[in-house]
């Protein structure tokens, strides 16, 4: 494909737009129809892109002809049939984490892109973060082995607020969203499947119905381990901090940067063409459609990662 490659995005919230500015800076590519639920902030979001067509309804922009793909940043609940729809439309998808809430809805995206052979990638993001990539090449090159990743996930939400502070219709979870990015980047890293996991979880929030705080414990099979601590209820500091111990060095990854145990910054800037995990992962997308390709971190190389939320959430319900 050498034309211009047309987008449609669902989902203007936080992350919808975070896509757009990515998108901004990729030459070929054109966003032609935004979808979000409230259609006068769809429109605001529209104008200052310079998107053409906005809609309250996913339906109404995959009969659109000139759509060829659809990035979508719409509810996690919504994420499986969605994917599903834009693929029996004809359409190249990218779901934003998670793929689904699960395993099945998990296995039926793969099942349909396997039918028809179009490009459909989860947004896995650690994958294309400039840090992690950076240790990624460390271990593809020999130097560098993990033998334990300590990670903390840390936020501060009591009520159903995205990143902008503005009301979400849906709840945010910690197993099924946020612990699906290290669960998929500590087996990406190994290079090895996990074949033991185990989680504890805190009491219950009486008006989310969900839990707070999370415990999570991962072994690969080649004998490397991850400890991954997950809350709603930290007041600071905020986000995912990832901490790789190895063999031959200790390295501290706070998004797209990364340090030394020391502390000391490393220069990532030349890993990639972007320091924008966003921005780079859309590069892929659009990039293995190009290619006719299968894109790092599709939808069936994210696949395992669900089996082990699956696995996780048994426990947790046992």
């Amino acid at each position: 494909m050498t034309k211009t490659i047309k987008v449609a995005l669902a989902g203007a919230g936080a992350f919808g737009i975070k896509h757009l500015d990515g998108i901004k800076n990729i030459d070929g590519v054109e966003v032609v129809s935004l979808i979000s639920r409230d259609l006068e902030k769809t429109k605001e979001v529209a104008a200052k892109y310079g998107i053409r067509h906005v809609s309250t309804d996913l339906a109404d922009s995959l009969v659109l002809t000139e759509v060829d793909a659809v990035i979508l940043c719409t509810p996690t609940q919504m994420h499986a049939d969605q994917a599903i729809a834009c693929m029996r439309a004809g359409k190249h998808v990218q779901v934003e984490i998670p793929l689904a809430d699960s395993l099945e809805g998990a296995e039926a995206v793969v099942a349909m892109q396997k039918l028809t052979g179009l490009v459909a990638m989860c947004g896995h993001t650690r994958r294309f973060n400039p840090s992690h990539q950076y240790v990624h090449r460390q271990i593809n090159a020999g130097n560098f082995n993990i033998q334990q990743m300590d990670v903390q996930t840390y936020f501060f939400r009591r009520s159903n607020m995205n990143a902008l502070g503005q009301p979400r219709s849906w709840t945010d979870h910690l197993l099924w969203h946020h612990a699906a990015h290290t669960v998929d980047l500590f087996a990406w890293q190994c290079g090895s499947p996990i074949v033991r996991a185990n989680a504890v979880q805190g009491p219950m929030h009486p008006t989310l119905g969900i839990a707070m705080d999370m415990s999570i414990q991962l072994k690969a099979a080649n004998g490397a381990i991850c400890t991954l601590s997950l809350s709603f209820n930290n007041e600071g500091p905020l986000g995912t901090f990832f901490r790789y111990i190895g063999d031959s060095a200790t390295y501290l990854a706070r998004y797209d940067d990364l340090y030394t145990a020391k502390e000391e910054k490393l220069d990532v800037s030349q890993v990639a063409v972007s320091m924008n995990g966003i921005e780079l992962q859309d590069r892929e997308f659009f990039a293995a459609i190009r290619e006719g390709r299968e894109p790092n971190s599709s939808v069936a190389q994210v696949l395992p990662c669900y089996q082990v939320l699956h696995d996780l959430e048994r426990q947790l319900n046992a």
